[in-house]
């Protein structure tokens, strides 16, 4: 390592739509000569070995998650657990704060990259290390829920207040619906971990680090970000829209082979992350709204909780009526190679950050489906309304329930060449694909990055 470069610890929540954007973002920061002490849990470094592009500068510490009354024996990311039990994982994250104490007193490094240890800022400030809270979360979400405007607003976080912009929000165009204000006012009484509320352990990594960072390029994001940074007074980061470089592997030939039997442009990916489980109504009209478009279809999904396999839990003749154009897949999958087969022309996603810039970067058109999530809905409305490259599934005001007509209608509107929406968010999509892999963008984010980064050091 030469004098520029800097040493990062990157410690993330414990979920992999967490870590393995974290991974991605320590590519870039690798490739540029960067050293990063990626801490991770024991088991669950397997699945991350073939996304390390850089094993001679990034080093995997594998740590031992603590046993946690309530969660399963080898629980350790929330993708092991239902999402009920995710706070039990913060807790058991919690528990490791002394060992990484430890580890952070042998690794000496300038900075470490966190999200919700709110404690990390406290202790990194005893060791002499400057803490980053780099978020997942879009600055948009957390600039309308969390900015200071807000609280003053609002603190006890009120349903009616929830429906509009902070005072002084950048964009008044992103509205929410009634049961999007009713989740996001709930959540307000959410214990996450070790009796802390989960909007105090957010705000506290917010008001306590020495800067904030988020994946976004000023472009898009610049509005939220330079309100933030206005809002709590310390430097707002982005680090570029962090394109995942292609993964060494080569997509399974039993997907290979099977996306290969039909036409460019006419499969159906559907895939809600790697957390979600979708009550079984709920998985039941997906499908069956899947199998209404006509369409060959590959969607992956959690099998609905009281439910031991996926197809127990599919619609009664829904198996033998989509025999040969339609899969439904339970475990993990090569998404990013998935994405870029030209058979795929339509992704359904939850509107998970990583999932996103997957899908802007491909020709595929997007629909989007958020669940009980505040930043996928603010993905949502953002890909909807600001960029208007996608179309997002109509769902009952109050109730927030989607049907199999809604989903079928939406995946045919985007993939209509003569409809004049579908023909709109495709123009839109390819303005800003092209935007995304324009020579030098991503670059020059990452660069002013780093050397914000490197400011803050010193």
């Amino acid at each position: 390592m030469d004098s520029s470069s800097l040493h990062i610890t990157m410690f993330p929540w414990f979920a992999m739509g967490h870590i393995t954007p974290y991974l991605h973002l320590s590519n870039k920061l690798a490739k540029r000569g960067h050293k990063i002490s990626f801490i991770i849990p024991k088991r669950t470094q397997s699945k991350l070995d073939q996304f390390n592009l850089y094993p001679n500068l990034i080093t995997f510490f594998p740590i031992n998650v603590p046993r946690v009354e309530g969660l399963p024996q080898d629980a350790e990311t929330t993708s092991d657990v239902s999402f009920s039990l995710a706070p039990l994982i913060m807790t058991a994250m919690d528990l490791t704060e002394r060992d990484i104490e430890l580890l952070l007193i042998q690794l000496r490094p300038q900075i470490v990259f966190f999200d919700f240890t709110h404690w990390l800022p406290k202790l990194t400030q005893r060791l002499g290390i400057k803490s980053f809270q780099y978020l997942i979360t879009s600055p948009i979400t957390v600039s309308y829920v969390r900015s200071p405007a807000r609280l003053r607003q609002s603190a006890n976080m009120a349903e009616t207040d929830l429906m509009q912009p902070p005072y002084g929000y950048p964009v008044s165009s992103i509205k929410l619906h009634a049961h999007e204000a009713k989740f996001l006012a709930s959540k307000r009484n959410w214990e996450f971990g070790s009796g802390v509320l989960f909007y105090d352990r957010l705000n506290n990594g917010l008001i306590l680090s020495d800067a904030i960072g988020f994946k976004g390029c000023r472009e898009i994001e610049g509005p939220y970000a330079d309100y933030l940074e206005e809002q709590f007074g310390k430097a707002v980061l982005l680090s570029g829209p962090v394109i995942p470089e292609p993964p060494n592997a080569v997509l399974e030939e039993k997907w290979g082979s099977w996306l290969g039997g039909f036409k460019d442009g006419s499969v159906i990916y559907c895939a809600l992350g790697s957390e979600w489980k979708l009550p079984h109504d709920q998985f039941q009209e997906l499908l069956l709204g899947l199998e209404l478009t006509g369409l060959p279809f590959l969607a992956v999904l959690k099998t609905p909780i009281g439910f031991d396999t996926i197809e127990s839990a599919f619609p009664e003749g829904f198996k033998e009526r989509v025999e040969g154009r339609g899969i439904v897949h339970s475990g993990w999958i090569q998404q990013q190679l998935i994405l870029e087969h030209p058979s795929v022309g339509c992704f359904i996603t939850h509107c998970g950050a990583g999932s996103l810039t997957e899908a802007l970067v491909n020709k595929c058109q997007i629909v989007s489906l958020p669940q009980i999530d505040a930043d996928h809905i603010f993905n949502a409305r953002m890909m909807g309304t600001n960029l208007k490259v996608g179309l997002e599934v109509e769902k009952g005001e109050e109730d927030g329930l989607f049907t199999k007509e809604s989903v079928s209608k939406a995946v045919k509107i985007v993939m209509d060449d003569e409809n004049e929406f579908g023909i709109e968010t495709r123009t839109n999509h390819t303005k800003v694909r092209n935007f995304f892999l324009s020579h030098n963008l991503e670059s020059a984010c990452v660069d002013s990055f780093c050397q914000k980064l490197q400011d803050l050091i010193r």
